[in-house]
């Protein structure tokens, strides 16, 4: 069975300060993350959640994955590895990358209202660009935000 990942980025303002949410199921197992990204546009936010979530997966090994996604550009560009607007070239780029990591690969758009969870997270990394610090299952990871700020 594919392990679920639902994605999601969010801005406020357009653009604006972003984040993205990622929430995996694995294995009866869920994790969340709450990841601000600084200064962006809704629709790279959504881009970037996708991306993000891929390189979690990637990191974790998972051979068999089916993203969720509430952005048909994002569900788009994914399934038909191209994009119309030049500015989402090297995200596209990037994901095409990434999928090589995946013998198994899928990529649904649904509905805003069955992306609430990770809605929810992007929301969430919104508010924790002040802080500079990434939520994983709801408590700030220490260390990943130790390396962060070292950068």
């Amino acid at each position: 069975m594919p392990t679920e990942i639902y994605v999601d980025g969010a801005s406020a303002g357009n653009p604006g300060l972003s984040g993205i949410g990622i929430f995996i199921k694995h294995e009866g197992k869920a994790e969340s993350f709450s990841i601000p990204i600084g200064m962006h546009t809704n629709q790279e936010a959504e881009f970037l959640a996708l991306i993000e979530g891929m390189k979690l997966c990637a990191k974790r090994g998972y051979q068999s994955v089916s993203f969720r996604t509430d952005s048909d550009i994002v569900e788009r560009a994914a399934e038909f590895e191209m994009v119309k607007n030049k500015t989402f070239h090297p995200y596209v780029e990037e994901i095409i990358r990434l999928k090589a990591a995946f013998p198994l690969f899928f990529i649904k758009w649904i509905p805003g209202k069955q992306n609430q969870k990770a809605d929810h997270l992007a929301k969430e990394a919104i508010r924790l660009n002040d802080k500079n610090e990434i939520s994983i299952n709801g408590h700030p990871n220490d260390e990943v935000n130790k390396h962060e700020k070292e950068r």
